[in-house]
């Protein structure tokens, strides 16, 4: 009865994210524009969209060659799996399978047009609101946002569906090819259960093959061409293979004996704090490229841009692998890492100077607030962010450090400091 319960549980992927989750801030997990499958559904402040919905619709059942029958019966044969995909499913999608398979596809379609469009501009008309300029401009970067939203997913099956539907009428554009990544391409790219799953193992990546550091900003269309505008203001870095080696440790909570006897703290200090006693920041390939030099007293950190989105983005990432078993908590902890070192302005002004932190939020002192914010509950549970960070309290805890850095940081910042030195030097002898 049991392996039975937990195969069940498995095949779920898209949460009501709980109370204990949620109750930091509600409003990050609430679509704003647009509703993706059925936990928003008819809410009367996203109803202005459902006829943009329609217009999507039309247009790629016009350019798929079939008839909506067609397409309804496609949809229709993977009804459960779909159903399955949803952890809390009111009864009226559950006992009604035609009214959610008219839901998925009309949300399909939108989702899969919003995608698409990206790549493919001559679709629509200038003037429409939603895919042309102006919706672009306006509305296209919201939408994108809700797409990211733990609530707010379409199970990864669906899109995939819509592809092999158009697959016989024209070549799909690149976004779409990488929704169903072929085996030698991508051989490590593993199954990703919706775009927020995507997103997330994106963010996950090592750097790419030109040198760009895996998170970028939501509004950046720099890097490689090839990836796609989309894909960079999603950051869906799709190239960035994922290895996913997310053990579970310990938390950070529980030193070992050996660190409770460390002369010093045993909680891993500020960022300033980490400078003074010797630590110097430099950035890493991206976000499971995390690491502590102990011989030279370098710590890597990723390059990554914190915006009005990202406070909304990092808790809807946050509770997916809270919610979802076998999901790993590379990011989680990497947020908890994150809060460790961030603990005020100071910290943010430092690490910004150093390239880690691309701060368009707002002050330093805002974004300091954020990582506090963000980080509430969370603990570091994999193994090498756990390291990192005894590391970082065992080598701040040594004087030599402490003293070597003070050293350098008071007396050889400029030539002259060093001059003055060396002639005291002399005029003591």
């Amino acid at each position: 009865m049991g392996s039975w319960v937990v195969e069940v549980q498995a095949t779920k992927s898209i949460y009501k994210v709980p109370p204990f989750i949620s109750k930091t801030n509600k409003t990050a997990y609430k679509p704003r524009l647009v509703s993706f499958g059925p936990y928003h559904h008819g809410d009367p402040q996203l109803a202005w969209m459902e006829a943009h919905k329609k217009r999507a619709h039309l247009c790629f059942i016009n350019r798929s060659g079939r008839n909506e029958q067609e397409v309804y019966d496609i949809v229709a044969e993977k009804a459960q799996d779909l159903k399955d995909s949803y952890d809390s499913l009111d009864s009226k999608w559950q006992d009604n399978t035609e009214i959610f398979v008219q839901m998925m596809i009309l949300d399909g379609c939108f989702m899969f047009e919003v995608l698409h469009v990206s790549q493919h501009y001559d679709y629509y008309s200038d003037y429409d609101p939603v895919f042309g300029p102006h919706g672009n401009a306006h509305v296209m970067h919201l939408i994108k946002a809700d797409m990211l939203l733990l609530e707010n997913q379409l199970p990864m099956l669906l899109l995939r569906m819509l592809i092999g539907i158009l697959r016989k009428n024209e070549e799909p554009a690149l976004p779409l090819q990488l929704l169903d990544p072929k085996p030698d391409k991508f051989p490590q790219m593993g199954k990703c259960l919706h775009v927020l799953d995507l997103y997330r193992k994106g963010l996950l990546q090592p750097c790419n093959e030109h040198g760009n550091a895996a998170p970028q900003s939501a509004n950046q269309g720099e890097g490689d061409p090839k990836m796609g505008k989309y894909l960079h203001k999603l950051h869906l870095c799709w190239k960035r293979l994922l290895h996913p080696h997310n053990k579970l440790g310990y938390a950070v909570q529980n030193q070992t004996e050996e660190n409770n006897k460390t002369v010093g703290h045993n909680v891993l200090r500020p960022a300033t704090e980490l400078h003074q006693a010797g630590v110097s920041f430099k950035i890493s390939k991206g976000l499971q490229d995390i690491s502590f030099d102990v011989d030279c007293g370098v710590l890597k950190l990723p390059n990554f841009l914190v915006e009005d989105l990202t406070e909304s983005i990092f808790l809807n990432i946050i509770a997916f692998e809270r919610c979802h078993v076998g999901s790993g908590s590379g990011f989680t902890s990497f947020v908890a890492f994150m809060d460790c070192i961030v603990d005020d302005s100071e910290d943010i002004k430092l690490l910004s100077s150093n390239g880690i932190i691309d701060n368009f939020i707002g002050t330093d002192k805002e974004a300091a607030e954020l990582f506090n914010t963000l980080a509430k509950d969370l603990i570091i549970s994999t193994d090498e962010l756990l390291k990192v960070y005894e590391d970082l309290i065992n080598y701040s805890n040594k004087r030599r450090n402490k003293w070597r850095a003070n050293l350098i940081q008071t007396y050889f910042k400029n030539p002259w400091a060093i001059v003055s030195v060396i002639a005291a030097f002399f005029n003591l002898n």
